[in-house]
């Protein structure tokens, strides 16, 4: 008989982009040298452009000189993807965890993110799918309601989904978001006839979806785990 398999479960709150990558960088390569077991980082970032490494910051719509005016940072990650935004009330799980010890490839493990929020989405009445060809992330009809950015390193996985609960859309309007053109970009708030509950509660949701998918059975609870 298998074994529980354990997940650290850290949760955040608002962190700096910035703060978390650095986290994200300390706990990978623990993670890496067996000194911790998976874990997954449960967060949302004050208003944030981030560019994958295909560096294509030609998707960012108005000059970098403006984005101070609007209340927004800029970074460049090693993620992939293209240009997103992050911002409040929007769930961001980053999965630090072995692909190679539950038994994962990069795109099964990509295939399960979309499961996870296609899962969450169906709870309150929402039915998204995968993207099409050359669409990433998950999407109700044309419009675009997670996105996904993942790295991947010696087998330990970083970055990872941004699930928009009920964030400010404007902010999309300045980028062309992960590269697609043409392509609206949706919220829960939005798709669902259902009232919502608190963004935490949502979030948590989101969590035991994340969990149930990728099979961890044994959830260990870091609250209010400082960065």
């Amino acid at each position: 008989m298998r074994g529980l398999r354990s997940l650290e479960v850290w949760k955040l709150g608002v962190v700096n982009y910035i703060d978390a990558l650095k986290l994200q960088e300390k706990l990978a390569l623990d993670r890496k040298l067996h000194r911790r077991c998976d874990t997954l980082l449960s967060l949302q970032h004050p208003p944030t452009y981030t560019v994958g490494k295909r560096q294509t910051v030609h998707n960012l719509l108005i000059p970098q000189s403006e984005l101070e005016k609007i209340g927004v940072e800029l970074h460049y990650t090693q993620r992939g993807g293209d240009i997103t935004f992050h911002g409040p009330h929007q769930a961001i799980l980053y999965p630090i965890i072995s692909l190679r010890d539950i038994g994962l490839g990069a795109r099964s493990f990509v295939e399960k993110i979309e499961s996870t929020m296609i899962e969450l989405a169906a709870m309150y009445g929402v039915k998204a799918c995968p993207g099409q060809s050359g669409e990433t992330g998950v999407w109700v009809g044309e419009r675009k309601i997670g996105a996904i950015g993942v790295r991947i390193s010696s087998g330990i996985t970083s970055h990872g989904m941004a699930f928009n609960i009920d964030p400010d859309l404007s902010y999309f309007r300045h980028i062309v978001p992960c590269g697609i053109a043409d392509k609206e970009v949706t919220s829960l708030r939005r798709e669902t006839n259902v009232v919502l509950p608190e963004g935490e509660i949502v979030q948590e949701q989101l969590i035991s979806c994340f969990a149930r998918i990728f099979g961890y059975s044994n959830l260990i609870w870091k609250e209010d785990a400082s960065v």
